[in-house]
């Protein structure tokens, strides 16, 4: 399928979910998420990851729209977006989602494992590297991009001071630029392949500051956690 945009209906859709987020709305409108979010949004990946590693290999994880119910007593039944996840080889992660109220994309590390995090932590300590990533955090805020992460400390993390020039940075446990588009009119065209592209190249800086000097984690997956 080539990407055409999304319709309308997929916008549509995620109101009636915000406002109705039950398994009777669902099973009522399943077939409009399947038609208008879930098969545009795996065309638009499918050249989006062709663009990213020039192969046509790569290929993202489109995340499943049910909430985890686990361990949320409160939590609705239904994600109210839809979002898709690609990690390069570095481990830099690029995200895109759709929702009510438009589209979001950005890149960069959501969540560093532990061996990450001590890297991290000591590059924006030291002077130079620091100060050059606080600049680029800086740089990209002004220009429109959110900076963010899965979670941050509430105080300084052990060793450092809370008086910290950058302790901002060094509470994070991950870094990401991302922008917020409201509901355009691209959006229901192939522009916003360009769109998210243009997004992501915006985050570039960042990320590659992050592949230089936090690259991917080599601890096992049971121990890569806090």
């Amino acid at each position: 399928m080539v990407f055409q945009g999304f319709p309308a209906a997929a916008f549509e859709f995620y109101e009636g979910l915000e406002a109705d987020n039950t398994k009777v709305y669902w099973q009522a409108n399943r077939a409009t998420f399947e038609q208008a979010v879930k098969a545009p949004m795996e065309a638009l990946c499918a050249e989006l990851a062709a663009d990213e590693d020039g192969s046509g290999d790569a290929s993202f994880h489109l995340f499943r729209p049910y909430n985890d119910m686990r361990f949320a007593k409160n939590r609705p039944p239904y994600k109210t977006h839809q979002g898709a996840f690609l990690e390069t080889d570095a481990g830099i992660g690029h995200y895109v989602h759709l929702a009510a109220d438009g589209m979001l994309a950005g890149a960069g590390y959501y969540s560093m494992a532990k061996d990450q995090l001590a890297r991290f932590r000591s590059a924006v300590d030291a002077d130079h590297t620091g100060t050059e990533v606080a600049e680029i955090v800086a740089e990209l805020a002004a220009t429109g991009y959110a900076i963010g992460a899965m979670d941050e400390l509430r105080s300084a993390p052990r060793g450092y001071p809370k008086d910290h020039p950058r302790i901002e940075l060094l509470r994070r446990k991950g870094l990401t630029a991302f922008r917020q588009y409201p509901v355009s009119a691209w959006m229901g065209s192939p522009k916003a392949v360009a769109k998210v592209r243009e997004t992501w190249a915006g985050a570039a800086p960042v990320c590659a500051w992050l592949d230089t000097h936090v690259g991917p984690s080599t601890l096992p997956p049971e121990e890569s956690r806090f």
